[in-house]
């Protein structure tokens, strides 16, 4: 379940909703996010530095969602993956937030 501010609701374990957009956006992240938010190429966080990324959480899902569609530093808008929907860069950020708390 995603609540309205866009963060995974807290439970002690994930439903089935949770998993397959946390499932989804793995698959999208591995694609399309990977190559500068595994190794911070470009000064990208790395996804499970929970320090690089508790900034950008606290600015609220709406804000990393938009920073990805437009672009932001170094990145361009979708990661240079315009074929990429908002529906897939929601869930690759779910995805990459779950993974850095």
């Amino acid at each position: 379940m995603i609540a309205k501010t866009g963060e995974l609701a807290a439970a002690s374990a994930p439903t089935s909703a949770d998993a397959a957009l946390l499932e989804k956006g793995q698959s999208i992240y591995r694609m399309a996010c990977a190559a500068c938010h595994a190794s911070g190429a470009a000064n990208a966080p790395i996804v499970g530095n929970k320090a690089a990324w508790a900034n950008r959480i606290a600015q609220g899902m709406d804000q990393l969602v938009n920073s990805a569609i437009n672009g932001k530093g170094a990145m361009p808008p979708k990661g240079g993956r315009l074929d990429l929907n908002q529906e897939a860069i929601q869930a690759a950020i779910a995805f990459m937030v779950n993974s850095s708390r």
